[in-house]
């Protein structure tokens, strides 16, 4: 049985059926409204399970007891949890007879929660990885089956690491499966006094301090890429922010953080931090696409001496 939502959780979903798994059915979330026009949008991994032939299952709550009837009678082996997006209970946990394994975003007991991949840059790791665990009720807690370490690469964003952790997380999940089945498995619980959290990312936390250093506004900009977006203000409403560069000249002592510094084609768009400067190379201004800070200054959009805020 494979859970699994958004388009981290494809690869996984394609690895099992490369593999040989026999998947008895896919459980993913409704289709909901998206976009400015606020269309009905299907998840990615729904589209994948429907191209494969697979039976999909979209239970608003996977806690009511008819949907728990209907795991129960595809009789499952073990259920592959990947970003599904709704914690499980226990007795959806069990119902399978080897129970339920998850592929996690980092390097457990490191980064429970959520939003392990854009905390992983926040926070300035130079590591990270994916862990296939046991599932049990306390979030992202359970035993280590399989874990695979990678390092994260200067200036990569948010987005870019999530697309190599989901390729690297397909296959040491088939690893995992591998050894499991084998009954060879040297399951390792985790150290709980070590672990750290990665909550669910929302726009608060997304929005840039210009007071912090180059180097930390930097981080944010590149964890928080592509969603939520780092943000800022300038007047006329917020404005998104895009591959960043922490630079440690160009400043000017008296200038406020957040002041813009440099906005010109050749010098493009320099930012005063509370240490350092930060030079963007893409933004997406309110109601507008995302695009090179070159075309945004072209448009006289910005300019020296306003203040982000």
């Amino acid at each position: 049985m494979f859970w699994g939502t958004p388009e981290f959780a494809v690869p996984s979903l394609r690895a099992l059926d490369d593999e040989g798994f026999d998947v008895v059915g896919v459980v993913t979330q409704p289709d909901r409204p998206a976009g400015r026009g606020r269309r009905m949008k299907s998840p990615e991994v729904k589209a994948v399970a429907y191209e494969l032939g697979l039976e999909v299952l979209e239970p608003r709550s996977p806690r009511t007891e008819d949907f728990k009837d209907r795991i129960r009678a595809l009789e499952p082996d073990v259920s592959v949890v990947v970003a599904y997006g709704h914690i499980l209970e226990e007795e959806v946990l069990a119902i399978p007879r080897m129970g339920s394994i998850n592929v996690h975003a980092s390097l457990l007991p490191e980064l429970r929660g959520a939003g392990p991949i854009t905390w992983a840059i926040v926070r300035g790791h130079e590591e990270t990885g994916v862990t296939i665990m046991r599932m049990v009720r306390e979030m992202d807690a359970g035993p280590i089956i399989h874990q695979v370490a990678e390092p994260v690469l200067p200036d990569e964003t948010g987005s870019e690491l999530s697309i190599r952790l989901s390729e690297l997380g397909a296959e040491a999940l088939v690893e995992g499966l591998a050894v499991l089945a084998s009954g060879e498995a040297k399951v390792v619980e985790q150290d709980h006094s070590r672990a750290t959290f990665a909550p669910k990312v929302d726009r608060a936390a997304a929005r840039v301090d210009w007071g912090a250093s180059a180097r930390e506004i930097s981080l944010l900009v590149r964890g928080m890429d592509t969603t939520p977006g780092a943000w800022s203000t300038l007047p006329g409403g917020p404005v998104k922010l895009f591959r960043p560069t922490a630079v440690d000249v160009g400043t000017e002592p008296d200038a406020q953080p957040g002041t813009v510094l440099r906005a010109d084609a050749e010098h493009g768009l320099l930012i005063q931090a509370g240490e350092g400067a930060v030079l963007l190379s893409e933004v997406q201004p309110p109601g507008g696409r995302r695009m090179s800070v070159t075309d945004w200054i072209n448009g006289r959009r910005v300019e020296v001496g306003q203040r982000f805020e």
